[in-house]
């Protein structure tokens, strides 16, 4: 069905068959239940927040074996977060997160693949270009330079291009990076 066509439909309802439709698909789906929850109550949008951290943190971190570190699903975290949440800071601490956890990763388990970095790298863009377009310099800039300070010995270029990154949106008052 087209937008067009559901609204249609939609402006035939009453306000109580609206509320209806909308409270089965509360009870129906759970990123409906998640979306409505975040929308509506700033406390579950920290918990949402939690649970999306939760679901990075266990492809890198779980708490029993390795880490599989499969970007894939980590990346679909903050994407389908993003849909979720309206909240510009939750956006960014997840985005933020991502990165900080994939850095913590290569330190723990040593160098990793190109493809890895570049994942990595992409976020941390997105990040920051998210950062600095949202004017949240000031809560995630010191976030962004210690990610960029704890890479220094990692390969593949990868210290070097988180640097360029920083230096370009942030340009920080201290070269000390």
């Amino acid at each position: 069905m087209k937008i067009t066509v559901l609204k249609q439909h939609l402006n035939g309802l009453s306000k109580e068959d609206l509320v209806k439709d909308i409270l089965d698909l509360y009870r129906k789906s759970n990123f409906v239940q998640s979306y409505l929850n975040a929308k509506y109550d700033a406390e579950k949008d920290a918990s949402i927040l939690e649970q999306y951290k939760k679901i990075i943190e266990h492809e890198f971190f779980p708490a029993k074996g390795d880490g599989k570190a499969r970007l894939s699903v980590a990346r679909k975290a903050i994407t389908e977060f993003r849909k979720i949440s309206m909240n510009v800071e939750s956006i960014a601490e997840l985005m933020v997160f991502y990165v900080e956890i994939g850095v913590k990763y290569t330190d723990y388990y040593g160098d990793i693949d190109e493809a890895f970095y570049t994942s990595m790298e992409s976020m941390y863009q997105r990040a920051v270009k998210f950062i600095i377009g949202e004017s949240l310099g000031g809560e995630f800039q010191e976030r962004c330079r210690k990610i960029v300070e704890d890479t220094v010995d990692m390969g593949w270029g990868f210290h070097d291009e988180l640097a360029d990154i920083y230096y370009e949106y942030f340009v920080p008052d201290d070269a000390s990076v």
